[in-house]
């Protein structure tokens, strides 16, 4: 088979990748390792307003607007409460978006291979080990959509993410709840090493997680997630189900990698590390980075010269990340519940509410390329 590109990785960045280059008039092939993409899930889905505001998501795939997050020291006592007066977040509903987004690529003209597994590179093919066997494809650009880990990007000799969390989290519906949509984000590096633990509650499904550096957790993330599941905040009256949905996986977060692209292919979404390094909010940068991916290979195809890959260009994005960069370092070296604690002095004075408030509810957004 010959086509003009071969996405790996049919989440949100290799979906959105694959249908921009198709509606451009491209010949597109998609191959996803799952047999179905309503299958094991790894983002907590959870859209900010910037998202909601430039791109054209389905609705009825979208939990209810959330203005509220409260910020909760170790022990839980004391959390500072912030309200914006806009919608900042919506949690998607994941399974059926996915679905959605592969019938818009798929109207779009990709041809989309499921549990079909990217096999790796040899003598300017592409190997792919899918239900039928083994397949070789000749594309003249490949995108490693393929998560934190990405193959592609070691056989494309690109950089690789070495600043890694690890995620995980339960989901389940509930019957509404008394308080409003509310983001609970737990800062306690007993408990979430590095990161944090989170309860997102819309009133229709809560998500129940927590992360961190997997080296730092006493007794492994499974018992993490279970110690903060059994008293996590904001589910006040609330019945948890014995069956939940399992989410989880690596959370890169050194910010976006400086070589992801050569005259062959280039990297999407998490492979690119196009997550923000202090917060591992991913769906806006994989959305944002997608579409200036699909733009600078379409000029390549077009004008028949793989140099203009050279535009892609990661050390030019990641120049706009060091603020959040140095938080993240900063935010690395909490390591006892004390320092936690103390840091949520300055966080409940006006300066530091502020600074919070800028954080989560500001205007930036991923570096326009």
């Amino acid at each position: 088979m010959i086509v003009d590109v071969l996405v790996v990785g049919a989440g949100l960045a290799g979906l959105h990748t694959a249908t921009e280059l198709a509606r451009q008039g491209h010949d597109v092939l998609l191959v996803e390792r799952r047999p179905a993409l309503t299958g094991p899930i790894r983002t907590t889905g959870i859209f900010v307003r910037r998202t909601l505001d430039d791109f054209a998501l389905p609705p009825e795939c979208l939990g209810p607007p959330i203005r509220r997050v409260v910020l909760y020291p170790p022990r839980l006592r004391r959390p500072v409460a912030l309200v914006s007066s806009r919608d900042e977040y919506r949690v998607g509903d994941m399974a059926p978006l996915y679905v959605t987004a592969a019938r818009a690529a798929t109207e779009a003209g990709v041809r989309i291979a499921l549990g079909t597994r990217y096999a790796g590179r040899r003598a300017g093919s592409f190997l792919l080990a899918g239900r039928d066997g083994p397949a070789t494809v000749r594309a003249r650009f490949v995108v490693g959509a393929d998560g934190a880990r990405s193959r592609v990007a070691r056989d494309l000799a690109l950089d690789r993410n070495h600043h890694l969390l690890v995620g995980a989290e339960e989901v389940f519906e509930i019957d509404g709840s008394a308080e409003p949509p509310t983001f609970h984000c737990v800062l306690d590096p007993s408990l979430a090493p590095g990161y944090l633990a989170w309860v997102v509650n819309d009133g229709r499904h809560a998500h129940v997680g927590v992360a961190g550096y997997a080296d730092r957790f006493p007794h492994g993330l499974r018992q993490a997630l279970g110690r903060f599941a059994a008293t996590a905040p904001g589910l006040p009256g609330v019945d948890r189900p014995a069956e939940v949905e399992r989410r989880g996986g690596p959370i890169p977060v050194g910010g976006v990698l400086r070589r992801i692209s050569c005259s062959d292919g280039l990297l999407v979404g998490d492979a690119a590390g196009a997550v923000s390094p202090l917060t591992a909010g991913g769906l806006d940068p994989c959305l944002r980075l997608s579409e200036h991916a699909a733009t600078v290979l379409d000029e390549a195809l077009r004008t028949g010269r793989p140099d203009a890959l050279a535009h892609y260009d990661g050390a030019t994005l990641r120049a706009r990340f060091r603020g959040r960069l140095l938080l993240r370092r900063g935010l690395a070296q909490v390591r006892t519940p004390a320092v936690a604690a103390a840091a949520f002095t300055l966080l409940r004075t006006p300066p530091g509410r502020a600074a919070a408030s800028r954080i989560l509810f500001g205007d930036g957004s991923f570096p326009a390329p």
